[in-house]
């Protein structure tokens, strides 16, 4: 395979010029399933658009998204364009870290070299496509692996505290789901806003949603978060199954919750059908019930950067993994242990390709 200096060229190839087809490792989904659908393999480098940027992948994150477009479930997503029999897009992943190897025409914010984040289409390879609108520039002092693992879970937590939780200074908030993925940055994204924070997690992982800053934990296996004791201004429902009943009897009478996912309600609508209540009850009660539709957007990550750079706000990465590894990736994500985040480690070498 050459080198990235031979093809780190600004703006790609002249129009109608030839050039040679250079391959690159990726893991390549042609199908639904367990994890025996993704197969490591040699597949064209992908050309890119003038209003995108080719990475150079040093790192992939892993989220439970990557799981649902494996097991094509809910089928939901697969109706509304995702891919009837097998996914649009054959290669895996959307979160990546790497340093830029191409730029389009159009790109005029970033340069070949430079380190980036965001969130590409196919992360689970060498190189990745990404659209200049949906990368940022890496923190400095972050490991390309911690950067990995941001976007869409720091950028769903963002958006769901502050666009549409709307938090404020002094009020108490809840997160249900707290040792995963969104919720480790919820925890330390409500913090550094000034919230009084209360973690829902699973047994074993109280000390660590403690070590994110939360002021108070529920193991909810022994304790009910809505037992009377407490009401709070603001819930997030980090894929939990309540029902917005329940989630009515912790809020305050002028609270607001946001269902951000869901991991129950059967194989055709997942947790979607809860989401899509909330905002129907939220019509004739006092309290505010919305649920979130995550964009993906670089501009997230330039308001999450200032958050890096203090150490407000780390990302709590719990394991990385090879890119042959992928599938061990997403097994250990689907067997619940993981407190906060997996990595895939692509490369670790600059000027390997």
């Amino acid at each position: 395979m050459s080198s990235q200096k031979d093809h780190a060229t600004t703006g790609g190839a002249p129009h109608g010029s030839h050039r040679e087809e250079v391959l690159m490792q990726a893991i390549v989904q042609n199908g639904y399933g367990s994890t025996n659908v993704f197969n490591l393999a040699k597949i064209p480098r992908p050309k890119i658009a003038e209003n995108e940027v080719l990475v150079r992948v040093r790192a992939a994150g892993l989220d439970r998204g990557t799981w649902h477009m494996m097991a094509g479930r809910p089928y939901l997503m697969r109706v509304i364009g995702f891919g009837f029999r097998r996914p649009k897009n054959p290669v895996p992943g959307i979160d990546v870290a790497g340093t830029v190897a191409e730029v389009g025409s159009a790109v005029t914010k970033f340069a070949v070299g430079e380190p980036v984040y965001g969130m590409s289409r196919g992360s689970f390879a060498e190189y990745a496509p990404v659209l200049e609108a949906k990368l940022a520039d890496k923190p400095a002092n972050l490991t390309f692996e911690q950067a990995a693992v941001v976007p869409i879970s720091a950028g769903t937590a963002l958006q769901a505290l502050c666009d549409s939780g709307h938090v404020e200074q002094g009020q108490k908030v809840l997160v249900l789901g707290a040792s995963g993925g969104v919720g480790s940055f919820a925890v330390q994204l409500a913090k550094a806003l000034g919230a009084e924070v209360t973690g829902v997690c699973s047994p074993g992982k109280q000390d660590f949603v403690r070590s994110l800053g939360a002021d108070h934990v529920i193991d909810y296996t022994r304790d009910d978060f809505v037992d009377g004791s407490h009401r709070y201004d603001l819930i997030l429902d980090i894929g939990g199954n309540p029902t917005l009943a329940r989630l009515r009897r912790a809020l305050a009478p002028t609270g607001t919750a946001v269902v951000v996912g869901g991991e129950e309600g059967g194989d055709w609508t997942g947790g979607l059908g809860r989401s899509l209540r909330a905002p129907l009850l939220s019509r004739f009660v006092s309290q505010r019930l919305t649920m979130l539709a995550s964009k993906e957007r670089g501009s997230d990550l330039d308001r999450l950067s200032g958050h890096f750079q203090s150490g407000t706000v780390t990302p709590s990465l719990d394991r990385t993994f090879s890119l042959a590894e992928v599938p061990e990736a997403i097994r250990y994500l689907a067997a619940g242990d993981v407190r906060g985040k997996v990595a895939i480690t692509v490369s670790t070498e600059e000027g390997r390709s």
